[in-house]
């Protein structure tokens, strides 16, 4: 009879004890989770092949061998101590002709500054290491209604790496350094990084990320996933540890655009407690249902080129070229001049940051002994040693000193990085040319994890326009360079969701371009000049 182990982080102290869990048989082979879409994982269990408690014990031993054995990917901070039985319960549903959807019996991991109730919600942070609120975020409760199984809680860049400008992404206290299954040494990526890392290794079908700029999309395109990041307001920020009530947005991460679409139409709805979310219930449907291989044809779509490598930019050119194929009408998109967006955005992040989180931890149990930001600066200064090894905290210092939100300082940037990212930036681009959608590259390649400087961002960068803007975001894998993926951006208006996911899908069907990670310690490096297009 075998035990399987079930791996915690060892700082997770605030975490109720999770025992080694006798399933009462011996583990079953696991290979068939390897790449499989929560469509074939369902076909898998409609036929008799598997249960969904199978699968989820497959999930978590496979989690024990790769995250803390293995490649040591350091994605997962905890399992979620009632995993068999919400397996269990699925498994009775699916007997008795029940289901709850097409989600139903198929294991999430959820990033770990989204709370949910086996579990302490840290942010990476040592500080909230007792966070445990015994509650669900609505994100989760619309999950676990639909018979999703919450399997654990996913590392990330610790506070969603809005602590340091010299931050080296993936990198908690709680959780240690996320690694990028491609190739070790390189970042996944933040501050969603152990979803994406998690979800490209097969340690679960799907994962819930969350952003404020770039933290779906840039560990989606650099774990060689699909991300989307909502238009603002379609999913509930409320028991989210958060950045900015003007930009944070849980998001799905997966494997496939389909697998995207059905968890990201399971998250949708309307919260009371987070106005953002009014008119979300008009938007409740399922966004799997419309995805087609024709669903380009006639599609007027924009693209802009940034500045980049010219790998970079031949994989760029086929992706259009596939674009064009599939029947879309595909127009260059000239980039404006957007003075003083990122001053203004930044500003607005550390005045929102304050206010924010300063609400949030109000609500935390009264063993969160860090009350306020400023609590958090002290803790961090008072645990230096765990909590600063590699970079500081001064946006979080900068933070401190902002005025409120009626400062008219603050108020003034955030009208100013607004009208930028979207009257004269998305809309403009979309209007001048007249098409429906943007596309670009996501992002460059990983580069390498270096604690001693940081991240070292390089390539173009596609996030920014509809963060600021809250606009909808999908990323698609899109080949891979120096056999490291990347991904092709999908930017629409407000409330096009659907849309993106229907043209990522025609995309996806006709490029194929998702390559599974291989572990390899490190990418080949290219020493010679590199040329610039």
């Amino acid at each position: 009879m075998a035990m399987l182990r079930l791996i915690l982080a060892g700082l997770m102290t605030g975490a109720p004890a999770v025992a080694q869990a006798d399933i009462g048989h011996e583990p079953p082979a696991c290979n068939f989770i390897f790449e499989k879409s929560i469509t074939e994982l369902q076909a898998m269990r409609a036929a008799d092949q598997m249960s969904s408690a199978t699968l989820a014990e497959c999930y978590v031993d496979r989690i024990t061998q790769m995250d803390r054995r293995g490649p040591t990917l350091r994605a997962v901070i905890a399992i979620s101590p009632d995993w068999l039985e919400q397996a269990v319960a699925s498994d009775k549903r699916r007997n008795a002709g029940k289901l709850l959807g097409p989600l139903d019996g198929i294991p999430v991991l959820i990033k770990d500054n989204i709370e949910t109730r086996e579990l302490p919600t840290t942010a990476g942070s040592l500080a909230l290491k007792d966070n445990w609120t015994k509650r669900d975020a609505p994100v989760v409760a619309l999950l676990r209604a639909q018979g999703a199984v919450i399997l654990g809680k996913t590392n990330l860049s610790e506070w969603a790496n809005i602590r340091s400008t010299k931050s080296m992404s993936g990198w908690s206290a709680v959780g240690g350094l996320v690694r990028n299954p491609y190739a070790l040494d390189r970042t996944s990526c933040g501050s969603s990084s152990g979803s994406g890392a998690a979800v490209a290794a097969d340690l679960a079908a799907v994962a819930l990320g969350t952003e404020t700029d770039g933290s779906v999309v840039c560990p989606s395109a650099m774990n060689g996933l699909v991300g989307l990041k909502p238009t603002l307001g379609l999913v509930s920020r409320t028991h989210v540890v958060p950045i900015s009530h003007s930009q944070d947005t849980p998001g799905p991460m997966g494997r496939t655009v389909k697998d995207v679409a059905i968890l990201f139409s399971a998250m949708i709805g309307t919260d009371p407690a987070d106005a953002a979310t009014r008119d979300a219930y008009l938007h409740v449907r399922d966004y799997a249902a419309t995805l087609s291989p024709a669903a380009l044809k006639g599609a007027h779509i924009g693209y802009w080129k940034p500045e980049m490598d010219a790998d970079l930019a031949a994989v760029f050119e086929a992706a259009l070229d596939k674009l064009r194929a599939a029947g879309a009408i595909v127009t260059e998109a000239k980039m404006p001049k957007l003075e003083g967006l990122g001053d203004a955005e930044f500003l607005v992040l550390k005045a929102e940051l304050k206010a924010d989180l300063n609400a949030y931890l109000a609500t935390t149990p009264p063993s969160v002994k860090t009350r306020t930001l400023a609590d958090v600066i002290a803790f961090n200064e008072a645990n230096k040693a765990a909590e600063m090894p590699f970079f500081g905290q001064e946006i979080f210092v900068d933070a401190e000193k902002m005025k409120g939100l009626d400062d008219p300082a603050y108020i003034a940037a955030r009208e100013k990085s607004l009208r930028l990212a979207s009257r004269d930036g998305i809309n403009a681009m979309m209007a001048q040319n007249r098409v429906h959608i943007l596309v670009t590259p996501t992002y460059g390649t990983p580069w390498l994890s270096d604690p001693a400087h940081g991240d070292q961002f390089t390539g173009p960068s596609a996030s920014e326009l509809p963060a600021v803007a809250g606009y909808p975001h999908l990323t698609v894998p899109m080949g891979m360079v120096d056999g490291l993926p990347v991904g092709l951006s999908f930017i629409g208006l407000p409330y096009s969701d659907g849309r993106l996911l229907e043209a990522g899908y025609a995309y996806e069907q006709a490029a194929k371009a998702r390559v599974p990670p291989s572990y390899r310690a490190s990418a080949p490096v290219d020493l010679g000049p590199r040329a610039i297009k």
